[in-house]
């Protein structure tokens, strides 16, 4: 059994640890506010740029001589994964469920005998991937530094994508994150960025419009600005994601820390009144002898 002393520095420890998790609930919460704003601003526009890259895309008449990052290289042989995670713990299960999505994406790609290649942006994806795919992690991109998910830091990723599509490295390119629901729950996306992906085809406008320029010079200039505006939404969404997962987390730990202050609490004074009564029992024993 623990000594009275022991308990008292044990009752005091996690008493001091309740008071740090409850300030980083305090802090995600504060946090969370921004971002799930900022992610929820962000997903109409992330969706009407697919759609109008879609609607353009329907009016070009030499489809074999479409821009490669709406119609791809015509293979389906290499996949590049860009799994993006935090770089910050202590958030729940938010980048485990981020990284068992995306094993199970590289499994189904690596059975099918096709070519893997992974680019991890924050570095708590790349330290539970470079485990067993450390063969195929060609990058690792951190954001330590940067306080909010920022279009800048997104436009980075997108042209190192870019770059790598275009000296033909890869012909498929997915993007793995977290879609924001609410505070309990937040949703592991893996997302096809190149080639487009046409899903969404038969959920957009049928309206009809006009372009000038011409169709495949807008699409020029448009498809470069859509990969990093859809890895832009991606870090929105985590952010507020990372945000929520890190708040409940917070929550738990502060309740099981009072639940264990209690249960110390009870100990100690079991101890307590133990040593009391054995005190009290020498003491009488002690009389009674003499």
């Amino acid at each position: 059994m623990a000594s009275l002393d022991d308990l008292k520095k044990r009752i005091a420890s996690v008493k001091s640890t309740q008071k740090i998790t409850k300030a980083m609930k305090m802090v995600a919460a504060a946090k969370l506010r921004r971002a799930q704003e900022s992610a929820e601003k962000g997903r109409p526009y992330s969706e009407k740029m697919n759609n109008v890259i879609l609607n353009l895309s329907s009016g070009i008449s030499d489809k074999e001589n479409a821009p490669k990052l709406l119609s791809g290289t015509g293979k389906d042989r290499v996949h590049l994964c860009v799994v993006m995670t935090s770089d910050r713990g202590l958030c729940g299960g938010f980048n485990s469920n981020i990284i068992k999505k995306a094993k199970t994406y590289f499994s189904k790609i690596l059975d099918d005998g096709k070519d893997l290649k992974i680019i991890t942006v924050g570095s708590k994806g790349n330290d539970q991937l470079k485990r067993t795919y450390g063969d195929k992690i060609i990058d690792n991109i951190s954001f330590k530094e940067s306080k909010n998910a920022s279009y800048f830091d997104a436009d980075k990723v997108g042209k190192i994508v870019i770059e790598k599509f275009q000296k033909g490295e890869f012909d498929v390119c997915t993007i793995f994150y977290n879609q924001f629901k609410n505070v309990i729950t937040q949703i592991p996306q893996a997302q096809q960025i190149i080639p487009l992906n046409n899903q969404e085809e038969e959920n957009s406008s049928d309206e009809s419009y006009e372009f000038e320029p011409d169709e495949d010079e807008i699409l020029s200039n448009l498809l470069p600005k859509n990969i990093s505006t859809q890895i832009f939404k991606a870090m929105l969404e985590n952010s507020a994601s990372e945000q929520g997962s890190r708040m409940s987390a917070m929550d738990n730990a502060t309740r099981n820390a009072g639940e264990m202050v209690d249960k110390l609490t009870i100990e100690y004074n079991r101890s307590r009144q133990a040593a009391i009564t054995k005190e009290l029992i020498e003491i009488i024993s002690g009389a009674e002898s003499l």
